[in-house]
């Protein structure tokens, strides 16, 4: 019994030790010491065939950090396509937020501005975005941030319209599949006839 209720003391220092380790970082306690621009064709964009040229650097206000490693930047629902929505819901708490949920790009970190151009997902849902960049450390951890809009995210917001329809290619290509599988229809059903008079001679 004695052995039985160290092991168990046991496991529960590592549970806290292990909880303690992996420290939760929220939103609010990053600094916001990058600027990230966000420059397109129009404010309404079409998934699949606009394009997005992304361009960030360490804002001059704020000294290099030797933490940051990597640069993270993600395509953001706005507050007004989160209304109703939990799966696209803000939390502080980074591990469960889920505003962010497509990267336009992930590359190393380096002190001079750098532009990206991203042609939008075709997978990209209809709504209203925002862009922002986190910067991560060797942990691969968010340690500061930076967004294209103003802290309540009501500036600089653009649209984004999901591809709607069939393609024209999928079109072509479902008539000729269609009228290949009547020609075939039609050549197996001669053929059987053709069997059975055949067969009565």
């Amino acid at each position: 019994m004695a052995g039985g209720g160290l092991l168990l003391g046991l496991i529960v220092v590592l549970v806290c030790f292990s909880q303690t380790c992996s420290a939760i970082i929220t939103f609010s306690s990053l600094q916001r010491t990058l600027v990230i621009t966000a420059s397109h064709p129009q404010r309404l964009l079409k998934a699949g065939e606009d394009k997005i040229t992304v361009t960030w650097g360490l804002n001059q206000s704020f000294s290099a950090d030797s933490a940051y490693k990597t640069i993270k930047v993600q395509l953001c629902y706005a507050p007004i396509s989160q209304v109703d929505r939990a799966w696209r819901k803000t939390v502080d708490n980074l591990s469960k937020d889920k505003t962010c949920q497509f990267k336009i790009v992930k590359t190393p970190y380096t002190t001079t501005t750098q532009t990206f151009e991203w042609k939008i997902e075709r997978e990209v849902p209809t709504a209203t975005y925002f862009v922002r960049a986190y910067a991560l450390d060797a942990d691969n951890q968010q340690v500061a941030y930076g967004q294209t809009t103003d802290a309540k995210k009501t500036t600089n917001l653009f649209e984004i319209q999901a591809i709607t329809g069939r393609h024209v290619s999928l079109d072509i290509a479902s008539v000729c599949f269609s009228v290949f599988s009547i020609v075939a229809l039609m050549g197996f059903f001669f053929a059987e006839k053709r069997k059975g008079r055949k067969a009565q001679q």
